[in-house]
């Protein structure tokens, strides 16, 4: 399904502080940055004093946590539209190359529960909710507002998430990186 492209409307005003915390990822487009076969794939978002925002990305691939963290600041400080960019170092094994993106948030519920996030390319785009599932009219509203910014759903992939999701400590971490490299070529 592809749409007319247009300027995306971005969510103007984002309580930062009630965006912080864990969300889950409900879905996504395919990413080189993200193991292709992820499950429980999510984000837990904490605000540093100085105002720039700690990012933990996590997914389980093969039973092992693979996870990596970055940074994420205001565009421009002085727009109340909530324009981030997010920096990674990469490889996860060896952290020394910097990596940065742009991450919009293009739709928050007032309850602040279930979000759609973009970036200006509509190269990427990311689902997320409080929770690890989500009621399939929810769903469906939210990929409606990705149509409405001109996003091409058909490449919309549902992450697998568990009933119990399970927590960071409780499967052994993929220390090497394997899913990165896998992710590079497409595995």
């Amino acid at each position: 399904m592809t749409t007319e492209k247009k300027e995306m409307q971005v969510v103007k005003g984002l309580d930062l502080e009630r965006y912080m915390g864990r969300w889950y990822e409900i879905a996504s487009f395919p990413s080189l940055f993200q193991p292709k076969n992820g499950v429980d794939t999510r984000a837990t978002y904490t605000l540093n004093p100085d105002g720039t925002v700690h990012v933990l990305n996590e997914t389980w691939n093969g039973g092992k946590r693979a996870f990596i963290q970055g940074s994420a600041y205001k565009t421009d400080p002085k727009s109340d539209e909530a324009k981030f960019k997010v920096k990674f170092y990469v490889p996860p094994f060896l952290p020394i190359i910097p990596v940065t993106g742009d991450y919009w948030v293009l739709y928050i519920d007032p309850d602040y529960q279930h979000a759609v996030i973009g970036q200006g390319s509509r190269s990427y785009l990311w689902i997320l909710s409080r929770t690890a599932h989500m009621e399939e009219d929810t769903y469906n509203q939210l990929v409606q507002k990705a149509v409405d910014e001109g996003y091409d759903v058909s490449k919309l992939h549902k992450t697998p998430q568990s009933d119990t999701p399970p927590e960071s400590d409780a499967a052994p971490n993929d220390t090497k990186g394997v899913w990165w490299l896998k992710s590079i070529f497409g595995k």
